[in-house]
Order: structure tokens, then C-alpha cells, then sequence
């Protein structure tokens, strides 16, 4: 049954009740089952993953007046009590001033709010500015260093040359900035985990997170390398799995691997998938087992194209479901390219494929709707990719 992402983030909130057989009353009764330690959530990039992280944080922690901003000094209670979060929004309290006239002084501030604020200054009297370069090297470059300002209200950043040396300070790529907003929260989280492991509350280095109930965790970091995103999974679930109180995380992803490497390494998790439908509903269905066998990863991927198809249609974000299954079938074949399973005219469908798939920096390049024979030539790549390289060939048994 479709829902709203509203009925979803109650569904992700709310015990569920079960009705179990009771043997000496040889009669059913219904019990509450309370809400999992761990709920993995999959979902493909565009189905709502970041706008139900939004509607959970309203649901567990309401803006007062129906109010929208981010700030949270108009709430009854402000959220992070309650609820800490890391999505898209998260790494837009990140920005860069790059001294335009210099061009010598880039560096990364942070926007000032309620949270910031309350965030930087807890982080700076806990002592973690060395756990947070830690963690950023990690992911990063062990010579990439960054340097807080001593009210830790921006960063800067330069590479260790040895001989106590370093470069003049420079400007991160996306994907460098995104592992540094990550390593911030994670350094956090941290943090949350191993103060509330101390049962008493007045014996706690701070009671800041006493009221806390939830961590909502959408995509973190999703521009790292395959080697790297093992490892933050990894480090993630031994985090998780090592929280001793009542706290309840949310992990949602896009990543088949980032998944399968924490279900695999997470303990009493749920698991759902997460799927977006045309009339703009929502559903959230349980699943078991990793993506291979819970969702068939590539086999939704194949009848999502084909039903598009069937429907004639077939939009922009098509060609990329598309682009994914070659890639993806490419890996597993050996091949150094995925390009190199396109048929004869290889170039053609390749620049077809990339245009649509590629993120236009110029409004004017961007191409709302694909054309008749543009949504042919899907069809007609889906097509050959099953035909010529073993694509299921299996019919579905009936019953």
C-alpha cells in the first residue's frame, strides 16, 4: 500500500504490533515489538531519501508554528535533543570563501546557526579537532591537513611536504570537502556513542545527548572509492553495534555495496527498501538478505527500464539506470570500460548515453525530456546488453 513520507518516518518511528501464540492460554495475543536498534534503508538515487530524513526530524522533533527554516531557535524543543541527522542539508553549513581577490587564502567556514554554534563549541571543549583530522585522513590523504581557526568557525587546509614544511593553504575537491563534513559528524557521533555508554547520567563528561533517541544517517560520503566505503561501513557498524543505550539509528543509501557491507556486519538490523511511485507515493517494504537476494539489484534495475518502456515512459534519469546496469555488467565481465559493451557504433550511443547522464554546469545544456528516438535507442541498448551478454535469460517460473 502507497504512503507518504510522512506515514513512512511514522512507520520508521512507531512499535510495531505483532500477534503471537501464547501456549499455556492456547490464544492470540497482540504485543508491541519496539522500534529496531538498526533500519537499513535501500532506495535509487531521486527516490527521497534526504526528503524523508527532513520528515523524520519534523515528526520526532516538530518546528514550532510550522516553521521551515533549518535554524532550530524556533522550535518548542530545539531537534538536536532528539534526533541528530547527516544528509545533503548537512553539508550546506559548509561553505567556501575563496578569497577572490588573493586567490592565496581559500578556506572553508561554516554557516552560524543554533546547531553550528552548539556543534563547533561542543566539539572544541571536548578536545576532538585531533580526532577529527584522524578521521578525515582516513578517508582522504594522510598529508592533506586541515587547521581550524581558533573559534572554529572555519578551516583551512594544506599538504605536509615532511621537514616540519607545508604548502600555502588550498582549496578541497567536492569529494575531499564531503569526507571532511562527514569526519566532523562522524566525530561527533562518536563521541554520542561512548558518552551515553556510561549508564549514569550524572557520571558523563556531558549531558548534552541525555534526551537524544535517534541518529538518521542518509548517504554518507558517497564520492569515496570502492576500498574506502567498505572501510567507513565497516567503522560505521562497529560504532553502531558498540552503542550500549537506548539509541536507535536510520541508515539510508544508494550503494548496493555501502548496504551489503553493513547488513552484513550489523546485528538485529531491519531492513527495507524504499520505493517512489508515479502518482508521488512512497513505500517501504521490509526485505531479507543483502541486495543480491533481498531486492535482485540488477533484475529492478532491468524491469524499471523495461516497464518505462512498455509505457512509453521513459525520462532523463532512464539513461542513467541504464549507464548503471553497463557499468555494473562491465565489472563483473572484466572489462576496463563499460563503453566497451555498446554496440559497433560505440561512440555514438556513448555521447547519447553521457548526455544524458552527465551533471550540466550551464542551465541551457540540461535536456528536460528525451526525445522519441532517444527513448528508442534505451530500448535498443537494454536490448542488446540482454542478448549479448547473458542478461537474464530466465524466464520467471509461474506459482
Amino acid at each position: 500500500m502507497s504512503k507518504t513520507l510522512t506515514e513512512i518516518a511514522q512507520q520508521l518511528s512507531t512499535p510495531k504490533t505483532v500477534r503471537k501464540t501464547v501456549p499455556e492460554k492456547t490464544k492470540e495475543v497482540d504485543k508491541a515489538k519496539p522500534v529496531p536498534k538498526v533500519q537499513l534503508i535501500y532506495a535509487f538515487n531521486g527516490t527521497g531519501k534526504t526528503r524523508l530524513s527532513r520528515e523524520f526530524k519534523q515528526l520526532i522533533a516538530p518546528k514550532a508554528n510550522g516553521g521551515e527554516g533549518d535554524d532550530e531557535a524556533d522550535q518548542p524543543e530545539l531537534s538536536r535533543n532528539k534526533i541528530l541527522y547527516y544528509n545533503a542539508f548537512t553539508e550546506d553549513l559548509f561553505y567556501w570563501d575563496n578569497d577572490l581577490v588573493g586567490d592565496a587564502e581559500p578556506k572553508l567556514r561554516i554557516q552560524p546557526n543554533s546547531y553550528t554554534s552548539w556543534l563547533l563549541t561542543l566539539l572544541k571543549d571536548l578536545g576532538q579537532d585531533g580526532n577529527i583530522i584522524h578521521y578525515f585522513q582516513r578517508y582522504a590523504n594522510d598529508k592533506l591537513t586541515p587547521h581550524f581557526s581558533a573559534d572554529f568557525t572555519e578551516v583551512t587546509f594544506s599538504l605536509e611536504r615532511g621537514n616540519n614544511e607545508r604548502s600555502g593553504h588550498i582549496k578541497l575537491s567536492k569529494g575531499e570537502e564531503s569526507n571532511f563534513i562527514w569526519s566532523v559528524f562522524y566525530t561527533l557521533l562518536d563521541q554520542v556513542v561512548t558518552i551515553l555508554n556510561v549508564a549514569e547520567p550524572g557520571e558523563r563528561e556531558t549531558n548534552a545527548f541525555d534526551r537524544l533517541e535517534y541518529v538518521f544517517i542518509d548517504d554518507p560520503v558517497s564520492s569515496l572509492d570502492e576500498n574506502h566505503l567498505i572501510e567507513l561501513a565497516v567503522n560505521l557498524a562497529s560504532l553502531i553495534k558498540s552503542s550500549q543505550s537506548d539509541l536507535r539509528f536510520i541508515v539510508t543509501t544508494h550503494s548496493p555495496l555501502f548496504y551489503n557491507v553493513l547488513f552484513k556486519e550489523l546485528n538485529g538490523k531491519t531492513c527495507y527498501m524504499l520505493e517512489r511511485f508515479e502518482d508521488g507515493t512512497f513505500a517501504l517494504t521490509e526485505k531479507d538478505g543483502d541486495s543480491n537476494k533481498s531486492f535482485s539489484y540488477h533484475l529492478h534495475l532491468k524491469q524499471t527500464i523495461e516497464q518505462a518502456i512498455a509505457d512509453n515512459k521513459v525520462e532523463r534519469y532512464h539513461f542513467t539506470l541504464l549507464r548503471n546496469l553497463y557499468e555494473k555488467t562491465a565489472s563483473f565481465l572484466g572489462y576496463p570500460k563499460w563503453s566497451e559493451l555498446l554496440p559497433n557504433d560505440k561512440q555514438l550511443y556513448l555521447s547519447r548515453i553521457i548526455n544524458f547522464t552527465s551533471h550540466s554546469t550551464l542551465s541551457n545544456e540540461a535536456v528536460a525530456e528525451p526525445t522519441q528516438a532517444e527513448k528508442a535507442t534505451v530500448k535498443l541498448l537494454l536490448d542488446y546488453l540482454k542478448n549479448n551478454y547473458g542478461f537474464w535469460q530466465q524466464e520467471k517460473q509461474n506459482g
